[in-house]
C-alpha cells in the first residue's frame, strides 16, 4: 500500500532499497521522487551512515534530508533469521529490490537473488557494488574515489602541468546511480511490456566504475586504432575549440564554439572577424591545434568587461556563453526560478527546507518532493503492522529483540 499522496509517472511501483550511502540512495531517491513507493531498509542499531554526514542543521543532516527525500524508512536486521523472513515477505509485492552490500554478503543470510525471486519470480534485483559481482576485483570493498581513478576519469580530469583531479562530488556513485535507474526501467518494461511481457524479473549488475567508463566516447576506439591516449586538457575540449572558462574584469564566464557557424559569431562578437580566415583558425581542427593562442585572444576581450557585458555582448552576436554560478548565484537566478528548480518543503526538524525539484520536467505526471528524508525507522509499525500485519505483541518482541 503506497502512500495516498504518491503521485508521478511511477506511482504504484514498489521498491525495497537496502542500499545505504550514496549511489544506491540517489537512484532510489530518484524513482520515489517520480512517484515509486520506496521503502528503505536500515540496520537497527547503525543507520544509513549518510545520517552523519555534513552540514548540519540542529543536530540534522542536510545530506540525509536530500537523500533520504520521499521515502519511507524502517529498521530491520537482515543478518538475523527472523529478519530475512520478514525481508522475504517484504519483497513479495515489490517490484524492485536495491543492495550494495559486499557480493556474497546477501547470499551468506540466504537472501541471495534466487532466494528473493524465489519468493517473487518478477523480483528485479539491483545490485551496486564496487567492481561489480563478477571479476578478480568483485569481492573487494569499492568507493566512488577509486571508481574514479580506474575508470580513466581522474586521469583525464584536470590541467596538463598538474596530477590527475578527482571531482568535486561523488561523480562516480552519483552516475553509477543513474545507470542504475535506467537499467531498472529497462528491466521493468521488458517485464511488463516488451514482447508482450516476459513477466520474469532479472538481476542487474551496477558497477561503480563501469558507468563512467562508459562516458568516454571514443576513447576506446582511438586508443585501439591509434594507440591514443587522452590527457589532462584543463578546461578545453580535445575535440572543440575554442572551449575554455575566460576571466572577465569581476570574475568567470565560460564559453563554447563547437561548431563553424557560433565560431564564426565569437569572432564577430569580439570585433575580430579576420579570426575567421585566419590560417590557424579556419577549421575546427586547426582552432584545436592552436587553441592557446586563440583562447588568449579571447580573453584579452573579455578581461576587458564585465561579465554580464561580455555575455550581453556574445548573446547580441549569438555566441553561446554563459556565467560562473556558486549556490548563492543559482537562488537568485531568473532561468531558475522560472523553471521551480528549488522547490519548499515541509519537515518536521527544520520546519521549511529547500530543496532540488525533480528532473526532468514532466508535462502530465511530473514527480514532486513529498518530504524530506525522514526519521530512522518512522515508518516501522505502519509498515510492519499496517501492511505486513504483525501483531502488536509479535513487533514489541521483535523489536525488543535487535530484529526490528
Amino acid at each position: 500500500m503506497a502512500p495516498k499522496d504518491t503521485t508521478g509517472p511511477l506511482d504504484g511501483l514498489r521498491v525495497i532499497d537496502c542500499s545505504g550511502m550514496i549511489s544506491g540512495g540517489f537512484a532510489t531517491a530518484q524513482l520515489a521522487d517520480f512517484g515509486a513507493d520506496v521503502i528503505m531498509v536500515e540496520h537497527p542499531e547503525y543507520p544509513d551512515p549518510l545520517r552523519e554526514w555534513p552540514p548540519f542543521e540542529d543536530g540534522t543532516s542536510l545530506w540525509w534530508k536530500s537523500i533520504g527525500r520521499n521515502k519511507r524508512c524502517i529498521t530491520l536486521d537482515l543478518s538475523t533469521s527472523e529478519g530475512a523472513e520478514i525481508l522475504r515477505e517484504l519483497v513479495e509485492d515489490a517490484d524492485l529490490f536495491f543492495e550494495n552490500f559486499r557480493p556474497g554478503t546477501l547470499e551468506r543470510w540466504h537472501l541471495g537473488p534466487s532466494t528473493l525471486q524465489g519468493v517473487n519470480p518478477g523480483l528485479i534485483v539491483v545490485r551496486l557494488s564496487g567492481y561489480g559481482q563478477t571479476g578478480p576485483r568483485s569481492e573487494k570493498p569499492g568507493f566512488g574515489t577509486v571508481a574514479e581513478g580506474i575508470s580513466g576519469w581522474a586521469h583525464a580530469n584536470g590541467f596538463p602541468d598538474r596530477e590527475p583531479l578527482l571531482p568535486p562530488i561523488s561523480l562516480a556513485d552519483l552516475t553509477a546511480a543513474q545507470f542504475a535507474v535506467q537499467s531498472a526501467m529497462f528491466a521493468v518494461f521488458e517485464r511488463d511490456v516488451g514482447r508482450g511481457g516476459s513477466g520474469e524479473g532479472q538481476v542487474i549488475d551496477v558497477s561503480l566504475y563501469e558507468p563512467l567508463f562508459r562516458l568516454f566516447v571514443g576513447d576506446v576506439e582511438a586508443y585501439d586504432v591509434q594507440n591514443d591516449v587522452r590527457e589532462r586538457t584543463g578546461n578545453r575540449h580535445p575535440n572543440a575549440a575554442p572551449r575554455n572558462v575566460y576571466e572577465t574584469k569581476d570574475g568567470h564566464m565560460t564559453l563554447s564554439a563547437s561548431s563553424q557557424s557560433i565560431f564564426e559569431n565569437v569572432a564577430d562578437a569580439i570585433g575580430r572577424p579576420d579570426l575567421i580566415g585566419d590560417p590557424r583558425f579556419e577549421t575546427n581542427e586547426d582552432r584545436v591545434a592552436n587553441a592557446e593562442q586563440l583562447d588568449e585572444i579571447i580573453e584579452k576581450w573579455t578581461r576587458q568587461r564585465s561579465t554580464e557585458q561580455a555575455i550581453e555582448e556574445m548573446e547580441e552576436a549569438d555566441a553561446i556563453v554563459g556565467p560562473v554560478y556558486d549556490m548563492s548565484d543559482i537562488f537568485e537566478d531568473d532561468q531558475y526560478r522560472a523553471r521551480n528548480d528549488i522547490v519548499e518543503v515541509d519537515d518536521d526538524d527544520l520546519g521549511t527546507l529547500k530543496t532540488p525539484a525533480p528532473v526532468p520536467k514532466f508535462s502530465r505526471t511530473p514527480g514532486n518532493v513529498r518530504h524530506p528524508g525522514p526519521d530512522h525507522g518512522e515508518s516501522n509499525r505502519e509498515i510492519y503492522c499496517e501492511e505486513l500485519g504483525l501483531k502488536s505483541e509479535t513487533y514489541e518482541q521483535l523489536a525488543d529483540a535487535g530484529v526490528i
